[in-house]
């Protein structure tokens, strides 16, 4: 492990994958805090299907779910529903982008709601501090919450992002693979068709 260890201490790139948390529902509560802490479900184009939810309604709503069959539901489980709103979130996306570029001009922004961002030369970085400090800015600045992967190529910043996502509390939302035994261990956790690049995922 001292070869791996020595391996990520010199690699002069590091890749920050930037994962807005539920970004259409998350939108949705910049403009209307009292909707923090409750269920959200955002529908597609008239109102169709459910393309986004909120943690809360996770557990409820399926994605993709055609909302005529769940009206019940987001009735029993007080799920507030809203039509999309595209230039609401775009406008949102450009403020989020805007806010990463201040971290690092090489910038690559992948959807409405994902950014890879490229570190070159940070050897003596804290990137679980880097990707914390982010993080709160980005939560400051747009109210958009964000998970956040960081390392030595896409695919991997790809796998940590999913991870610092499901785990938020051992995460603190930011998860760093800058070792081997991380490595490792994060591809163990991965399902194959999950990672981004090789499988379908």
């Amino acid at each position: 492990l001292g070869h791996c260890y020595v391996y990520y201490q010199i690699c002069s790139v590091m890749y920050a994958l930037v994962d807005c948390n539920n970004f259409y529902a998350s939108c949705e509560r910049v403009f209307n805090p009292s909707l923090n802490g409750k269920p959200i479900a955002v529908l597609s184009n008239n109102d169709g299907c459910v393309i986004a939810r909120s943690e809360e309604a996770k557990p409820y709503i399926p994605m993709g779910a055609p909302a005529f069959k769940y009206e019940k539901t987001f009735r029993e489980h007080n799920i507030a529903v809203f039509s999309s709103n595209y230039p609401l979130y775009g406008d949102m996306s450009a403020r989020v982008m805007e806010v990463l570029g201040t971290f690092t001009p090489d910038i690559e922004v992948y959807s409405i709601d994902e950014a890879f961002l490229h570190f070159n030369y940070f050897q003596k970085t804290d990137f679980q501090k880097h990707g914390e400090n982010i993080r709160t800015t980005v939560m400051k600045s747009t109210g958009i919450p964000t998970s956040i992967g960081i390392a030595p190529s896409k695919a991997l910043s790809k796998v940590a992002s999913h991870i610092a996502k499901k785990y938020p509390d051992r995460t603190r939302n930011v998860y760093v693979i800058d070792t081997e035994e991380k490595r490792v261990k994060a591809l163990q956790w991965a399902k194959l068709e999950k990672l981004w690049g090789i499988g379908r995922g």
